[in-house]
């Protein structure tokens, strides 16, 4: 694979989730240097897989930051060529899916947006959507060559009647950004 990240600053948000933390491998693989965020990047079990990624050591910087709390990806996100927003809580029991998952999901998206708006060297932000987004819109594709947008967007009246929370942060989410 080339390495071609050029001396480039990325953020990766959520960075020791699955999906992020191959991201993160990704791009230091191809020479970026990589700033990730975490509730807790204190915590061995959440750090040590990417701690041992080739170019950690050198282009690896790990973020305190909280999805609920505006400015917190600030310094993450600060000198940053892109951003991956990644970090969005995936749970399937719940007790209060408000507060557990839409809102972390909706006001997160938009404290990473806010914090890139704020950083003139953001060019590029890309938002990591979920096929949940469009599993209960009440349209159906006819063909593969169909494109799937926000035209088949999960509708939010169904996703509450089904108790399909995770469905519902992430549709929300994506349809505030």
């Amino acid at each position: 694979m080339e390495r071609n990240g050029n001396g480039k600053v990325v953020c990766v948000t959520g960075g020791s989730g699955y999906i992020a933390s191959w991201i993160v491998k990704l791009l230091l693989h191809r020479g970026y240097t990589v700033k990730t965020t975490l509730r807790d990047p204190s915590n061995p079990k959440k750090v040590e897989h990417l701690l041992k990624l080739d170019g950690a050591e050198e282009r690896l910087q790990l973020f305190k930051a909280d999805l609920l709390e505006e400015g917190s990806f600030d310094s993450a996100i600060r000198d940053c060529h892109g951003v991956f927003h990644v970090a969005s809580p995936v749970l399937l029991d719940v007790q209060d899916p408000q507060k557990e998952l839409i809102d972390p999901a909706v006001k997160g998206t938009i404290n990473v947006l806010k914090s890139c708006a704020k950083t003139p060297s953001v060019k590029r932000v890309v938002l990591t959507s979920s096929m949940a987004t469009n599993l209960y819109s009440g349209k159906n594709r006819t063909t593969p060559e169909d494109v799937v947008d926000e035209t088949l967007f999960s509708l939010p009246d169904i996703c509450r009647e089904s108790q399909m929370w995770y469905c519902l942060s992430k549709t929300l989410a994506e349809d505030a950004a």
